[in-house]
């Protein structure tokens, strides 16, 4: 065997020969001479030395791949740069001898596979490529790969490889998806096949989807672009399961078939890669374990998933892991693992690297070649109610701040940490700890409880206002020790047992366990943890964020932070939130005991001034006398009210709007991002300030609001619904009870209400498109009560909370003569009472009784005109004069709702009443509307 000294005494090709004999060999390669050439030895040969055509020199290795020449390999001295002799290679691919080709795989004349190699360093060629173009790879691919890359290009000659086939990918299908992950694919996709760099970053704002997102795109990528595996690495691998499970959980958009059940999906364990698998989830350490042959345990291993080495790590080829196992390496959470330490296993793949990540920071933007693909940050998040803006609540005490000293002599409690065995010892000299030393190298308990007693006592008037019951909280602690600690004491300081407050670390005993209780169960309000739910964990009902560890990272802040930002239904949020006052989730709030939030990287909320109203705001905007921070909290309380809305509520604003409430915040929001706000500065002329640049963008972002009163007043109204003021402070005492008929406020009500129709008269549609329905007949029903339905959700809302049975026992009491009496009034009886209040009809008469009378009317015009009716014609009859009577008027759609579908819906109807049907609603709609 030849010595380091041997090696060194080769001269420099030689050397390099020697490496890249070696390294063949390693990826599966026979190497041989040609004079002892045996095209039967293995799946892949590379020969020495081949002779090519007339002009085209010697090639230094000639690869064969299932007995056929696929490939050469260019030979320079290490320390060559290989980009100068690609035309060498190039040569070599083109001039092979007359013999050799018809025994070769040509694409076009020349040979696929070209690499450059220095036994430092290789470059490779795929000549099937559309472009084709040099790239730097670890290793030499195995023989068996470039026989599949070749099959690859047989079956599809018009698309060869991935990248010839991302030119040409089908629609995306968008109806799953949000905009943001639209524009992530969309841009992704775009990068790949534009191949101007070797990775992409997806920036967006955590509880977005960027999980969603992914397998969206893997999706696409394995089905229509021919990717063959992917390599998903999570940030944590208690996140891998949950990785897992939005993979089982994603239901294709093709054929509604989950993803499991067309790809496998496997989470790297102690079996290694399997053959199979079309998605690999890992963490990063858990891939250096395989790539350095080392078994990785199935379940979490701290110890391992945890590590970060000191240095950079070095890797080695794995048989078990060649470089091109996976096309695309999608690595979540990219804002940690990806660069420093880590950096060489990642570039160990010959694939595309994706990274996703709500926090990029510099490091990140350098690792992705500054291809930010897309961008969506929480601020946009929160006006697009993907996302709930925060507000931030600040405990201090001595300790915390200013840290403290025991005195020599004073008998203390220590704790072994590894043992947790406790002893009492003296002190012998006086101790003095600063703040960043509490809970680390001193705990303090009575910092601890008095921290969480001032939370018990402020929560329910100062940090949640009139709730009842403790919101789900995440406590954040500096060690396990100090999360033991804390844990005991929130017990302790609330009065409430185990199944109230849970340690939630690696340490504990069936963490995942509680952590799935604390997504689910209403019992158990607050986790303490350290790192395991700091990123990429989801826990959508969480509404505090509680620190007691400082952070130093702006990155990992932003995903200790994003863990309360999370949306969630308002049913799914009642069924773990025990507390009647809490309908839904609008915000969330970090309680800062440490000063984490005083850095100068933390982001303010958009909820910036708090002692405003939102009638002050608008009037503010309205008067365009708006400030920025005003803006920023227009925007968080109108994204908070958009989340109460009711869809009814939602399409009424939209249609006064003409635009969604969404896009009325996203405007706002923008107009305070301080990237916008730099791009128009720098648009700007020179002359103009940021002062000027920045009110016209706010000018231009309230300007919805500021010119439609109409749209504000509505804004209010759906304010004061939504918002119910309770005073439990002031008891009540009985006056007097006994049964009364107030005319007075019968005439109230009746008077307010015509001012109010005069007021509004001309916003009020209902009547005008009854009477234009009466005059064509043809009017779809549907829209007809959709606006008598406005005018009433409008007339229910404070400050007049008038419903139409209200209104109709005022005009009762005071026109009593004039009005027929209605034991329930409807919806559609707001007909009666507008033409009855504007003078149209003389009597108050219930719009029911109206449509009765007159369908009787037409059925003895009928009659007279000899037209003769049989009884299923009349069952058809009469219930369209009921669906009337209910609903102002009626169209063939309604014929396929109950009653009709017990006769056949439309179908049965063209049945008994002939091809005239349509006809006859629009008479009917005339005659009984009238």
């Amino acid at each position: 065997m030849m010595t380091a000294t041997d090696d060194d005494r080769l001269p420099a090709e030689a050397r390099a020969r020697k490496r890249i004999d070696e390294q063949l060999a390693a990826a599966g390669w026979q190497v041989q001479d040609g004079k002892a050439l045996n095209l039967f030895a293995g799946e892949g040969i590379a020969v020495r030395e081949v002779i090519m055509s007339a002009g085209h020199g010697r090639a230094d290795y000639l690869l064969y791949v299932g007995r056929r020449v696929v490939g050469v390999i260019e030979a320079k001295p290490m320390g060559t740069t290989l980009s100068g002799v690609e035309w060498q290679s190039s040569m070599y691919a083109t001039g092979l001898p007359e013999r050799h080709r018809k025994r070769a795989h040509l694409w076009g004349d020349r040979l696929p596979f070209v690499f450059e190699a220095s036994g430092t360093e290789t470059h490779f060629t795929n000549g099937y490529d559309p472009e084709p173009r040099a790239r730097r790879i670890f290793a030499f691919p195995r023989p068996e790969t470039l026989a599949r890359i070749i099959r690859d290009a047989e079956a599809a000659p018009e698309a060869p490889t991935w990248r010839a086939k991302l030119q040409a990918m089908p629609p995306l299908v968008t109806e799953m998806l949000r905009p943001a992950q639209i524009d992530a694919i969309q841009g992704t996709e775009k990068s790949l096949a534009a191949q101007r760099a070797d990775r992409s970053l997806i920036q967006m704002a955590t509880g977005a989807g960027k999980t969603y997102t992914a397998v969206t795109l893997s999706y696409r990528l394995l089905k229509y672009a021919g990717f063959k595996r992917i390599l998903f690495l999570v940030d944590r691998n208690n996140l891998a399961d949950q990785t897992a499970g939005e993979f089982a959980n994603y239901a294709t958009p093709d054929d509604g078939r989950r993803f499991t059940e067309i790809y496998s999906v496997q989470k790297l364990a102690a079996a290694g890669m399997l053959a199979s698998s079309g998605v690999v989830i890992s963490t990063i350490q858990r891939v250096y374990s395989v790539l350095r042959g080392k078994e990785v345990p199935g379940g979490d291993d701290q110890q391992l998933d945890d590590w970060t080495p000191d240095e950079p790590v070095t890797v080695q080829y794995s048989s078990a892991m060649p470089p091109e196992s996976f096309d695309l390496v999608i690595v979540d959470e990219a804002h940690r693992s990806i660069y420093g330490v880590w950096k060489g296993v990642l570039e160990y793949f010959d694939a595309h690297i994706i990274g996703l990540t709500a926090t990029p920071g510099k490091q990140t933007f350098a690792f992705f070649r500054q291809n930010l693909v897309s961008q969506y940050t929480y601020t946009e998040s929160v006006a697009d109610g993907v996302n709930v803006d925060f507000d931030i609540y600040r405990i201090k005490t001595a300790i915390s701040e200013n840290g403290a000293t025991i005195e020599a002599g004073t008998h203390v409690p220590k704790v072994d940490r590894r043992t947790r065995i406790q002893r009492i010892e003296v002190i012998d000299e006086t101790l003095e700890y600063r703040k960043s030393q509490l809970d680390r190298a001193v705990t303090n308990p009575n910092q601890i409880r008095t921290v969480l007693e001032t939370f018990r006592d402020r929560l329910f008037t100062e940090i949640f206002p009139g709730r009842t019951a403790v919101p789900k909280t995440l406590i954040f602690c500096k060690d396990d020790a100090h999360a033991e600690e804390v844990v005991t004491q929130v017990r302790q300081v609330f009065g409430k047992g185990n199944d109230f407050a849970a340690k939630i670390t690696y340490q504990a005993k069936d963490p995942k366990g509680h952590l799935q209780t604390f997504r689910t169960s209403a019992s158990l309000r607050f986790a303490v943890t350290v790192d395991m739910i700091a990123t990429g964990t989801d826990v959508k009902p969480l509404e505090c964020v509680f620190f007691m560890r400082d952070v130093r990272s702006a990155q990992y802040f932003e995903q200790m932070k994003g863990r309360g930002a999370r949306t969630i239904t308002p049913a799914d949020f009642q069924a773990v939130t025990p507390d009647p006052k809490a309908k839904e989730k609008t915000r969330f709030v970090i309680v800062d005991a440490i000063g984490v939030t005083e850095h100068g990287f933390v982001d303010p909320p958009l909820n910036r001034t708090k002692n405003i109203s939102l009638q002050k705001l608008l009037r503010k905007a309205a008067n365009l006398t708006i400030t920025e921070d005003e803006t920023a909290t227009l925007a968080s309380r109108l994204a908070a009210l958009e989340l109460q809305l009711k869809p009814a509520e939602r399409t009424e604003l939209e249609s006064v709007a003409d635009r969604p409430l969404k896009a009325i915040v996203k405007g706002l929001v923008g107009a305070c991002d301080p990237e916008n706000q730099a791009q128009a500065l720098a648009a700007a002329s020179p002359e103009a300030s940021r002062e000027q640049v920045v009110e016209e963008m706010i000018e231009a972002a309230v300007e919805p609001l500021a010119a439609n009163p109409e749209l504000r007043n509505r804004i209010m109204e759906l304010r004061r619904q939504h918002d119910l003021i309770i005073d439990d402070t002031n008891p009540d005492t009985l006056l007097e009870a006994y049964g009364v008929v107030d005319g007075n406020k019968a005439l109230e009500i009746v008077s307010d209400w015509r001012v109010y129709l005069r007021e509004h008269r001309t916003e009020i549609s209902a009547l005008q498109v009854l009477q234009e329905a009466g005059r064509s007949g043809n009017r779809p029903a549907g829209e007809v009560f959709a606006q008598i339905q406005e005018l009433a959700d409008r007339i229910a809302r404070p400050p007049h909370r008038w419903t139409p049975e209200v209104l109709w026992k005022a005009y009762e009491q005071i026109e009593k003569t004039r009005v027929r009496p209605n034991t329930k009034a409807r919806v559609t009886d707001l007909v009666s009472l507008l033409r009855f209040t504007l003078q149209v009809d003389d009597e108050l008469v219930p719009y029911a009784d109206k449509v009765r009378e007159r369908y009787q009317s037409w059925l003895l015009q009928q009659e007279q005109a000899g037209v003769v009716f049989t009884d299923a014609q009349r069952w058809w009859l009469d219930n369209m004069a009921e669906v009337i009577a209910v609903s102002a008027l009626i169209d063939a759609d309604d014929l396929d709702e109950a009653p009709f579908t017990e006769r056949g819906g439309i179908d049965g109807a063209l049945r008994d009443l002939g091809d005239g049907v349509t006809e006859l609603l629009a008479a009917m709609n005339k005659e009984l509307t009238a």
